[in-house]
């Protein structure tokens, strides 16, 4: 207990922990067991009633308290920071002959009739995060870097509401633990809504958006970006002492940090071979990104006893599945014009599933990537989903190219009214400069409605 909180009342003390207990909890059961038992207004009224205390009483505020998850001033930059246990690569197979290699060489690193288990986990397209907890209370935050060290985001990473700022159960005195920091696909959707209603370029793909995040100097903003977290191993550092990797996942789960509930024990590699080809078909079903498997030994024995190279351990592999890409006819190219008049080449295809939905649309991005490609209508093309969200055409097929495909033109002038356009300077995009143009007071209008119905509806809750 500080000097200052001394001479505040022992009930306002104990009503502030009380509040701080439940807080944490109805978080934990909202944003890691999906089980919420208050509604948001409840929830919201617990919160004011703590920072009206805090408020009153600053003597009682806390770093781990709910309330400091969005810190103050931004910062200027990031403080670099040496891992105390380095995060080592993991190597990468492609098909189920490298997996079975993998399985070889872990059997002849162990002595003889010492079978191995797996466990297998979905590999989440995100950014590789190291959290510390001292005492039970979270203290620092740092981005894999270059495996030695990392960038300091403890503030970004506190704006995480599934993150626990105090750990549950019986932890050690000392905890460092490893995850990943991803985005789900609806809010990438919210964010590139916003930004198509601003009148800027779609953010590509989750992994490259929650990047971009951690990277954000004021805490503030990352606030109002929602990104999540899943852990998935302990660093073994000294008083940390667990028999098996599904041991340490239970572990992490008491402690009330998110784990992945897809995870799979595998006595064999048939059996690991066989989660990863269900995933590979069922990954469209998720509402986050992955781009594989990893593969770990299960018994903590013999991970020390195979030990690990100068770059990668030899009990874990990454199973990465092939990029999904499906094959269409290109039938026409339109322009779409947007509310600040920017003129974006969008390819009109012959509808094709992949990846979970039907692709009639695909874009092209602007005119400079348009010749770089060399894509014309009636051309045969290979779409993907960048970030498994937004459709683009990768390439032409050469082959299936018909005789009479040509260039598509770059617009002489706004395909909407006619009037002049220009590039913009030290940029790639072309332009509309006439400020009356339809399609831009369209865009205009529709912005401000989607602000107006998001402001009003903030105002009714």
């Amino acid at each position: 207990m500080t000097a200052t909180s001394r001479t505040i009342p022992d009930d306002v003390q104990r009503r502030c922990a009380n509040l701080r207990a439940e807080i944490e909890r109805h978080s934990r059961l909202y944003y890691v067991e999906a089980a919420p038992e208050i509604s948001d207004f409840e929830f919201d009224a617990l919160l004011r009633e703590l920072q009206d205390l805090e408020k009153a009483h600053p003597g009682l505020i806390t770093p781990d308290s709910p309330t400091q998850r969005v810190g103050g001033a931004a910062l200027t930059e990031f403080e670099t920071v040496r891992h105390e246990v380095p995060m080592l690569s993991i190597d990468n197979t492609y098909n189920a002959d490298e997996l079975r290699a993998f399985d070889e060489r872990v059997r002849r690193g162990l002595e003889a009739g010492d079978a191995p288990r797996y466990v297998a986990e979905l590999k989440m397209d995100g950014v590789a995060i190291s959290l510390r907890y001292e005492r039970g209370a979270y203290v620092r935050a740092a981005t894999r870097g270059d495996g030695e060290q990392g960038d300091n985001v403890t503030e970004n990473v506190r704006t995480i509401r599934s993150l626990p700022m105090r750990l549950g159960g019986n932890p050690p005195d000392v905890l460092e633990v490893r995850g990943e920091v991803y985005m789900r696909h609806q809010e990438l959707q919210r964010l590139n809504q916003l930004r198509e209603e601003a009148g800027e370029p779609p953010l590509a793909n989750p992994r490259n958006t929650t990047a971009g995040t951690l990277k954000l100097l004021d805490p503030r903003q990352v606030a109002q970006r929602k990104i999540d977290i899943v852990f998935y191993d302990v660093a073994p550092i000294e008083g940390v002492e667990l028999t098996s990797h599904w041991e340490t996942l239970a572990k992490l789960r008491s402690c009330g940090l998110p784990t992945s509930s897809h995870s799979v024990q595998c006595p064999t590699i048939d059996d690991v071979l066989r989660v990863c080809n269900e995933w590979e078909s069922r990954r469209a079903t998720l509402d986050f990104e992955i781009d594989g498997m990893v593969i770990k030994v299960d018994s903590a024995a013999q991970r020390r006893r195979l030990g690990a190279t100068s770059k990668s351990p030899r009990w874990v592999i990454a199973y990465k599945f092939p990029a999904q890409v499906a094959r269409t006819l290109l039938r026409s190219i339109t322009v779409q014009v947007g509310k600040t008049g920017t003129l974006t080449p969008v390819a009109e295809l012959e509808p094709v599933h992949l990846a979970g939905t039907v692709v009639k649309r695909a874009t092209l991005h602007n005119f400079e990537e348009l010749a770089r490609k060399d894509v014309r209508e009636g051309d045969t093309v290979e779409i993907q989903k960048a970030g498994e969200i937004i459709p683009q055409v990768l390439r032409h097929v050469p082959e299936l190219r018909p005789g009479k495909a040509k260039e598509f033109p770059l617009p002489s002038a706004c395909t909407e009214c006619g009037g002049e356009v220009r590039k913009d300077p030290e940029g790639v995009y072309l332009r509309c400069l006439n400020v009356a143009c339809p399609a831009q007071i369209k865009g205009r209008l529709e912005h401000w409605r989607g602000a107006w119905r998001r402001t009003r509806r903030r105002c009714t809750t």
